[in-house]
């Protein structure tokens, strides 16, 4: 009798310590993103690098929002794979918003970009910059690719905005595929001042 109330009181405290986690988890992100607010008005206000805490390895590089389905996610610079636990990553590999080439920004298929999976061609994505330039692009597809021959040129051709996520959603595992979603400028960048 004694043996199966200690595997009770164990598997009781397991399930405690996962919940409790999970707890931490979200609070923890919740908590960040409000830090990553503050830090995307300094940016605004032309801080450079306002970094979200003080031992932060990245810092908000743009706002990404896609006003049809109600969303919005600060995009920050690529620093590793931590920064994507609290956002999007603008890829250093990629084009600076409204430049020639593609932007590419990346987030986990569990999160930030959820939503990419609710897209359709023809919906908006706006993404604004620290300096006030407001790029408009309308998604024209999507497309799944291998990590390794993604196809994604990021140097060459005219100014386009990359969403990549992993695929496929909902999977607890990691894999090598990815998710694209392509859109092409609506407009140049405006300014929002």
């Amino acid at each position: 009798m004694r043996f199966k109330t200690i595997i009770a009181a164990l598997v009781l405290l397991t399930g405690a310590a996962i919940f409790g986690q999970g707890l931490f988890l979200t609070a923890k992100a919740e908590f960040a993103q409000i830090l990553l607010a503050r830090a995307w008005t300094r940016a605004i206000d032309g801080e450079i690098a306002a970094t979200p805490w003080p031992w932060a390895d990245t810092w908000p590089v743009a706002r990404l929002s896609v006003p049809g389905l109600g969303q919005h996610a600060i995009v920050l610079a690529e620093a590793g794979g931590e920064a994507l636990a609290f956002g999007p990553a603008l890829l250093t590999v990629s084009a600076t918003p409204g430049e020639p080439g593609t932007t590419i920004i990346a987030a986990h298929r569990d999160t930030h970009f959820e939503f990419l999976k609710e897209l359709s061609v023809g919906d908006l994505v706006m993404l604004e910059t620290p300096s006030g330039a407001l790029i408009e692009y309308r998604v024209t597809g999507m497309q799944i690719v291998d990590a390794a021959r993604s196809g994604i040129e990021p140097e060459s051709g005219p100014s386009r905005l990359a969403l990549v996520t992993c695929w496929p959603f909902g999977a607890l595992t990691p894999g090598p595929r990815r998710y694209v979603v392509w859109a092409e400028p609506v407009t140049g960048p405006a300014s929002t001042s």
